[in-house]
């Protein structure tokens, strides 16, 4: 390697802020912007930057009611074992192309939401009240810098960005889609089964079906 490029992949250093989050309101799907703020030493060139953004919430960083904690015991288990069970969960891994710049520019990063209670990333959004969601981001990637031409430099693994998202962000990109509602996935035998007694009881809607089914469970548990 030479001492020019040496001298790039030092002068490279780059720096990630994270400086709010929203939801897009016209995005297909249930989707959140993140807006980034990237800043290079004052004497390089970035022409580019190919990033690979690793999104993961932190739940260790903050705290819950009694409400919350019931409703992430399939998560973390009893609340008296979350000292060993509060892990970081994978929230979501996205690719994103940074146009040249020099010294610093901002990007948006665009993350689409599932809300499919099989991931648990879903549920956990889900199990909350309110307050804020401690994300932490980490980049990778490749930057091309450097004066004249392009110079490859790899972004280290060590960049990263904090930001505590508040859940009703969250919740707005999920009720622009599905206000007031939630999402299954089953498999096609138990579809099949829940068809058949819905068109046997001629019940009006899947609501209908599914509160006779929990109603009957309650009755039967009762007796």
């Amino acid at each position: 390697m030479s001492e020019r490029s040496e001298r790039t992949i030092e002068r490279c250093a780059l720096g990630f802020t994270c400086t709010g989050v929203r939801s897009d309101p016209y995005a297909a799907a249930p989707t959140l912007v993140f807006r980034l703020r990237i800043t290079a030493p004052a004497d390089t060139r970035v022409h580019a930057l190919a990033l690979q953004c690793q999104l993961r919430i932190e739940p260790g960083r903050r705290s819950y009611a009694a409400a919350e904690g019931g409703r992430l015991t399939d998560l973390f288990g009893e609340r008296e074992r979350w000292a060993s069970t509060l892990n970081p969960i994978q929230f979501a891994t996205v690719p994103l192309l940074v146009p040249g710049f020099d010294g610093e520019t901002e990007a948006d990063l665009t993350v689409p939401c599932s809300y499919d209670l099989e991931v648990a990333s879903a549920r956990y959004f889900r199990a909350l009240d309110g307050g804020e969601v401690p994300l932490l981001l980490l980049f990778s990637g490749t930057a091309f810098a450097g004066p004249g031409g392009f110079q490859v430099t790899p972004v280290p693994w060590d960049k990263e960005a904090r930001v505590r998202m508040p859940v009703r962000v969250w919740r707005e990109a999920i009720d622009q889609h599905f206000p007031g509602c939630g999402w299954l996935r089953l498999p096609g035998d138990v579809m099949d089964d829940l068809v058949a007694y819905r068109s046997r009881r001629a019940l009006p809607s899947w609501e209908a079906t599914v509160r006779e089914l929990l109603a009957a469970a309650v009755e039967e548990g009762v007796r």
